[in-house]
């Protein structure tokens, strides 16, 4: 049902952000905590703010509610993916090529669950980071953006 429920919002933010042309969608989560959260992640060059994310929130709230797509309560949170973003989609790794990731596999490879590179690049089935060989993607549990502090 999650993955369903992501999909259609995810369609209804596309046709959104068309007609805001300076925003890009960066992912949906729909998920159970202690209530369920429907997640929304924008970005814009430069970064979003509060405001991007109480308009981009309100607009999508009333299309939400339009469509009655999720039946029973939720929790709407529309907001930035932050330094660390997660790298999902294609479009991810072609926007962050050249910079660091992290790299954290669901078991250890060569005695590590974590790995730090260069992004390359990555065609869905192979993870390519700088001077290293492919990475078969179904080892990896996620790929972060590195941030040093």
């Amino acid at each position: 049902m999650a993955n369903k429920v992501e999909t259609q919002v995810e369609s209804i933010a596309e046709k959104l952000i068309q007609a805001q042309s300076d925003i890009e969608l960066v992912d949906v989560e729909y998920v159970k905590e202690r209530d369920w959260y429907l997640r929304v992640f924008i970005d814009k060059k430069g970064g979003v703010d509060l405001e991007d994310c109480q308009q981009f929130s309100e607009l999508l709230g009333t299309e939400l509610d339009k469509s009655s797509l999720i039946n029973g309560a939720y929790i709407l949170e529309v907001s930035s993916p932050g330094l660390d973003r997660v790298l999902k989609k294609e479009r991810d790794f072609i926007r962050e090529s050249g910079k660091t990731v992290d790299v954290t596999f669901y078991a250890p490879i060569n005695g590590t669950k974590n790995l730090t590179g260069v992004l390359k690049g990555c065609d869905g089935k192979f993870l390519q980071l700088e001077d290293m060989e492919p990475i078969d993607m179904s080892q990896v549990a996620q790929i972060r953006l590195h941030i040093d502090f």
